[in-house]
């Protein structure tokens, strides 16, 4: 019986092996799981992950599996920065926070303190070896991202989907924001897909509920998923058009995109999953001619 889309994997409805290569730039495990969680135990998937603190980095070489490679370095330009250790590691970063920015929310003045300044080289992703071949990035490097996108225009050339951390406030002194990102990723051939999480606090001096972390109206920070110009699908090879629909299933349920990729790849290779992947949606749905 064929599996519905929303609950299983791609191949499994395809009867397909499609494989992606992930790189996890902050893969740190205190973010939670993954995107990709489930492409990876399925063995779907082999991920390449960057973590420069050392007790995250331990965490996830105790907890790796076989398709798992972990490596120790910050990734940005190549060059050296001063990385800012923040009272709450997960607000560190190779930019400075702003003091005046985070003044206006309550908890982040605290959690964006900064403990410590320290120098630390950087990598490019183009530089190193095991990211050649990168189907999906997934980052969130609290603000250096753009950093990341600039030096790696061999990798983003092979991509065709990531996710990325954006902000539409700076928390961090010079900082790039969501236009930014935007506009930079364009350049390389990706729009917006969609925002898979937002996260919004209330602007002192109200408190809700006593609570600092509600959230209210202003959004400070997403999670941003862009895909490979699906309006010029013509310029995909094949391989990355299966790749594109593999990720933006199993990770993201974007069936309608999904199954526009994979009418593309029919349509060039005499393939049917297309049909195959209509049948596993469910009675009632039905393709435009």
């Amino acid at each position: 019986m064929t599996s519905q889309p929303g609950s299983g994997r791609l191949n499994e409805t395809l009867g397909a092996a499609i494989r992606v290569k992930i790189v996890d730039v902050g893969a740190n495990p205190a973010n939670g799981a993954p995107p990709y969680a489930a492409m990876l135990s399925n063995g779907d998937a082999d991920v390449i992950g960057f973590e420069p603190n050392p007790e995250a980095l331990a965490q996830l070489d105790d907890l790796k599996g076989p398709h798992e490679t972990y490596l120790p370095f910050a990734v940005g330009d190549g060059r050296r920065h001063t990385l800012h250790m923040c009272y709450s590691s997960s607000m560190s970063s190779l930019l400075e926070p702003d003091p005046s920015l985070l003044a206006l929310y309550h908890g982040f003045p605290e959690w964006g303190d900064v403990i410590g300044k320290f120098p630390v080289d950087t990598v490019r992703l183009d530089d190193v070896p095991e990211t050649a071949g990168m189907d999906l990035l997934k980052i969130d490097i609290q603000g250096a991202e753009l950093m990341v996108f600039q030096s790696a225009p061999n990798r983003l050339r092979d991509a065709v989907v990531i996710q990325t951390e954006v902000e539409f406030l700076p928390m961090y002194r010079n900082q790039p924001l969501y236009s930014d990102v935007d506009q930079a990723l364009r350049r390389h051939g990706f729009v917006l897909h969609r925002f898979v999480q937002t996260e919004s606090r209330v602007v002192r001096p109200m408190l809700l509920r006593n609570d600092i972390y509600a959230n209210l109206s202003q959004y400070l920070y997403a999670d941003a998923v862009f895909v490979k110009d699906f309006t010029k699908a013509d310029r995909l090879q094949p391989d990355q058009l299966l790749k594109a629909a593999a990720i933006l299933h199993d990770c993201y349920q974007s069936f309608d995109l999904v199954m526009f990729f994979l009418a593309e790849h029919d349509r060039r290779a005499g393939s049917t999953f297309a049909d195959r992947y209509l049948a596993g949606l469910g009675a009632g749905q039905k393709a435009a001619a």
